[in-house]
């Protein structure tokens, strides 16, 4: 049997094969919480080896939402159901820093950031002049103060507890797609002056080693991951010359930590608008990072997101280079996605017009093949 479809040890967590379900944003929780049409969605997709929650803000000043009683009762019908037919499941918790908008922060206040600067080019979720929903321009951010920053901090590591209590087996810190990570780690837009400037290295990693050892605290290493997107571009995140340094001191840090897992995102195949493209050397560069990570992290695991397929999959893992593939896009039209993949069975075209927001056509309507 290919190896694609062989257990996995994931510190302590067996996987029953190394196919991982990638998070999708689908916007359908009414209210902000997860039902039991969620529930079902992601119950039938569960002959995954690990699902990745789609992303759950930390707080309101994260995204919109809340990560509050209502919601834990509501993500552990989800988790109930899922590990009722063997699946596992984490959690990804995230902060998108500037990629926000006033329309729905409290009070209409402006998004919070590391830094001053716009997201020149972006859009974010919000409520036009007619309180209609729309994606909208957001605004310059205002940036928060040293003690602010010690505060998310401590909104991740509750959120991480909040996530364990609700019955997922672990959690994802979202450190990728330009939000709240990205906007420190990048010295092209971290603009502060204090412990989490961009002058040096330790200083620019500060926030990301702060929130994975507060989290780590709370819920043990061997329930941690965290997702990545080095030479990413989204949301006005622009390529700098220390990246391939700055990840590889950050996966020396986790390796000392020693996550579970971190989860590469490879944005080669979807740069935004008007983003330099690099072409085949950016790729080659990308795969080089890749496996010098992978060969500084003996211990935890490596996840590969963005363009895979079982061919690519396999090759990756069978050259070392990661441990598990991540499938996103594919798993929205094909539930039974890891069946297909074993056998080599055509896949279903997802209808794009559907992804987000709506009722249940496109999201829990998609059938098993049929052939």
């Amino acid at each position: 049997m290919p190896i694609l479809f062989e257990t996995f040890n994931l510190s302590g967590l067996t996987l029953k094969n190394r196919v991982v379900m990638a998070p999708l944003t689908r916007s359908r929780a009414p209210n902000d919480v997860a039902d039991e049409r969620i529930a079902l969605y992601y119950t039938q997709r569960a002959t995954a080896g690990l699902i990745i929650s789609e992303g759950t803000p930390i707080s309101r000043e994260g995204q919109g939402y809340l990560f509050n009683a209502e919601q834990i009762a509501g993500w552990r019908l989800t988790t109930d159901s899922v590990h009722a037919v063997g699946g596992k499941m984490f959690a990804q918790i995230w902060h998108v820093g500037r990629v926000s908008h006033p329309s729905i922060q409290s009070e209409g206040k402006l998004p919070v950031s590391a830094t001053t600067k716009q997201a020149v080019g972006a859009t974010a979720f919000g409520y036009d002049a007619n309180g209609t929903p729309a994606l909208l321009e957001p605004p310059a951010p205002r940036q928060l103060t040293t003690e602010e920053v010690a505060r998310i901090v401590g909104e991740f590591a509750q959120a991480a507890e909040n996530a364990i209590q609700a019955g997922f087996d672990g959690v994802e810190i979202h450190g990728a797609n330009g939000y709240l990570f990205e906007q420190f780690m990048n010295p092209l837009v971290n603009d502060r002056n204090d412990q989490y400037s961009a002058g040096l290295m330790e200083d620019r990693l500060r926030f990301t080693l702060e929130v994975i050892d507060a989290v780590v605290s709370r819920v043990g290493a061997h329930r941690v991951g965290i997702r990545l997107s080095p030479y990413g571009q989204l949301f006005d995140m622009p390529l700098y010359e220390e990246v391939d340094e700055t990840y590889s001191v950050l996966a020396a840090e986790i390796r000392r930590r020693q996550l579970a897992y971190i989860h590469i995102m490879d944005q080669s195949g979807f740069p935004p608008p008007g983003a330099e493209v690099g072409g085949n050397d950016q790729k080659a560069a990308f795969i080089n990072l890749l496996s010098r990570m992978k060969s500084e992290l003996p211990d935890t695991a490596v996840i590969l997101a963005g363009g895979m397929n079982r061919a690519r999959a396999e090759q990756l893992i069978n050259d070392g280079v990661i441990d598990l593939a991540a499938f996103g896009t594919p798993y929205i039209s094909n539930p039974d996605l890891v069946e297909r993949l074993k056998h080599k069975l055509p896949l279903a075209e997802a209808k794009r017009e559907t992804f987000y927001a709506g009722g249940a056509q496109g999201y829990i309507d998609y059938s098993p093949y049929q052939g």
